[in-house]
């Protein structure tokens, strides 16, 4: 079983902290930047940031739909880990300055995937579907902080 690895990025037009804030806003913002992709959004502990225990159904494709329970840590600046108690997928929000008034946002999410020839498909088409959703989230991100 290989390590599968799904990475996104983009350049919103806000200073790091504040696209930081939006992101680690589990009780507020990031409900509003989800895409249809997410469901049964709940927060049940904490709100911001590290601590926060929060909960939601993620349908990547028609027929996979993962139910994620998601703690939230911030190991440095500028970083959030969310790690899923259901499975062996860590996502990574990293939020870096990139000029004046901008910042670099890069998400990463890597799992265990499966063996086999049902591990090569998910390995070849798993990332790109996922690198979608994290695009339209990333979309939102930045219409909600470039306000």
């Amino acid at each position: 079983m290989a390590q599968v690895e799904a990475t996104t990025e983009r350049i919103v037009a806000a200073d790091a902290e504040t696209v930081f804030d939006a992101l680690a806003d589990y009780s507020g913002t990031r409900e509003k930047l989800l895409p249809e992709h997410f469901s049964e959004y709940e927060v049940r502990e904490g709100g911001d940031g590290e601590g926060t225990l929060v909960h939601w159904k993620l349908q990547a494709t028609s027929k996979r739909v993962r139910d994620c329970l998601l703690e939230v840590g911030e190991p440095s600046d500028g970083e959030l880990v969310e790690r899923d108690r259901n499975s062996s997928m860590v996502t990574t929000w990293r939020v870096t300055p990139a000029g004046e008034g901008k910042s670099r946002v890069v998400v990463t999410t890597t799992w265990t995937g499966a063996g086999g020839i049902g591990g090569f498909f998910e390995r070849t088409f798993a990332p790109k579907g996922l690198g979608r959703i994290y695009d339209a989230m990333l979309v939102k991100l930045a219409s909600e902080v470039e306000k």
